[in-house]
């Protein structure tokens, strides 16, 4: 499958297969477009006829451009054939019951209100809770033991807040510490906050042990402390933004995201996101929000527009900051033509469900923490380990070509089909597809491309 599109004065050419990108001039992306079903001698026609007024164009040019495309295609470069769909079923069954990462919920409970949260404050629409340390070391017991031969193993700390429950995410670092030689692992930490408890002893450790740190953090005053209110109704801004710029500058900027939401209150969130560099964040996220559609902060398909034009103004404005030697990071945007996924991932995608899960603070494992709380999705707890085996196989069954709605698009060795928790949300499987999310990721990923594209001519 090729897909071909024009942004910022680049004309591309990309192969869904093969992975092949190729920027062209615009003689030779409109004979693209006409050589799967038109002749040689139709194409020369139709494109003499079309640029009869530029001498350069001429019968001879356009023939050794037909010859070119007919060698990229014999190269496997354009209309590859797609050979992974025999494969995608086979690819997680080879994995086994091999899980490499955990979300730890650590607390059910939050010190923020925030209006659009998906977790109903924290709570996950059940009861307020902390996760014991016997949990915890329980949940990084049958981490360990269900990894299989793999060394390298990832655990969140998750929330409503963690901070609310630092001692036992120290107590659940130091123990992980403590048996990792000898069980022959290596732990990679994350912590999600909302920055309201950070204090300098949360800094210092966070910065010893933590390989990555995400600050949520939704742009400018006025948009943040619309939804990202406490108890009483008061913003949160004033008092995190100070907190994530010292956690930031000690940890020498490397290592942690700004981490912002966009609603249906600021679909024009290059705004709030130029902000976040303006206070000289860098590494920068923003997300669109997950809600029901009825919900206030839903993006419209209006919005949706207005993000897809966003996205573009932050591709180009991004390529200016490179240029002027001050460059920011957006999360979606980094992409490695080269040596980026492997097809196994490119197909079988996040892995929830089967590779990484979500434990809550009495144990129980769901596929993500965006299932929690739902009870038809609770695959089993960290003392019995996966008991629903069906739930998970439907999860391991679940890739770029279980989805119906994804057979004919260009994008789908690149988002492996989306997210299964959006897909649930939006159409009740995890087979579908959350369509305004697969517009906008579409768009990501062709300004994504145009970057390196751009990228290129300033080497």
């Amino acid at each position: 499958m090729v897909h071909q599109y024009k942004l910022n004065g680049y004309n591309i050419v990309l192969d869904s297969c093969s992975g092949s990108v190729h920027v062209v001039d615009e003689v030779a992306y409109d004979l693209i477009a006409l050589f799967p079903e038109h002749t040689r001698e139709e194409t020369v026609e139709r494109l003499l006829a079309k640029y009869a007024e530029r001498p350069d164009v001429t019968r001879s040019e356009l023939e050794q451009c037909w010859t070119d495309v007919e060698a990229l295609r014999d190269a496997g470069r354009l209309w590859s054939p797609d050979d992974f769909a025999p494969l995608a079923g086979t690819f997680k069954e080879r994995s086994g019951d091999v899980v490499k990462a955990l979300c730890l919920h650590v607390a059910h409970t939050c010190n923020l209100n925030c209006a659009y949260c998906f977790a109903s404050q924290g709570r996950f629409h059940g009861e307020r809770a902390l996760m014991p340390f016997e949990v915890g070391k329980q949940a990084l017991d049958f981490l360990m033991d269900h990894s299989g031969t793999r060394r390298n193993l990832e655990v969140d700390f998750f929330g409503g807040e963690p901070l609310m429950n630092w001692q036992v995410v120290k107590d659940l670092v130091a123990y992980a510490r403590s048996v990792e030689g000898e069980r022959g692992k290596n732990f990679r930490f994350t912590l999600t906050t909302n920055g309201m408890l950070i204090d300098d002893e949360v800094i210092d450790f966070c910065n010893r042990e933590m390989s990555n740190v995400v600050l949520s953090l939704d742009g400018r005053k006025e948009t943040h402390d619309r939804l990202r209110v406490d108890y009483a109704g008061n913003g949160s801004y004033d008092r995190i933004v100070p907190k994530f710029q010292k956690l930031v500058a000690a940890r020498g900027g490397k290592g942690y995201y700004m981490r912002g939401t966009f609603t249906h209150a600021n679909p024009d969130f290059t705004k709030d996101l130029f902000h976040m560099a303006d206070l000289g964040f860098t590494e920068l996220s923003m997300e669109p929000v997950v809600c029901a559609p009825d919900d206030p902060a839903a993006l419209t398909p209006e919005d949706v527009e207005t993000v897809k034009e966003q996205y573009e103004i932050l591709a180009k404005d991004m390529l200016r900051r490179e240029r002027e030697g001050r460059p920011i990071t957006f999360y979606h945007y980094m992409l490695d033509l080269t040596e980026g996924p492997c097809i196994y991932k490119r197909i079988s995608g996040c892995g929830s469900g089967t590779e990484y899960m979500a434990v809550t603070p009495w144990g129980d494992l769901y596929p993500c923490h965006q299932f929690v709380g739902d009870e038809q999705y609770r695959l089993g707890d960290v003392w019995n380990g996966v008991t629903n085996t069906a739930l998970r196989e439907d999860f391991r069954a679940c890739n770029a070509y279980a989805r119906p709605d994804c057979a004919d698009c260009w994008a789908r060795l690149w988002c492996s089909g989306g997210c299964a928790a959006n897909a649930y949300h939006a159409t009740g499987s995890i087979r579908g597809v959350y369509a305004p999310g697969c517009e906008l990721f579409r768009k990501r990923i062709e300004c994504a491309i145009m970057m390196k594209a751009a990228e290129n001519d300033l080497k």
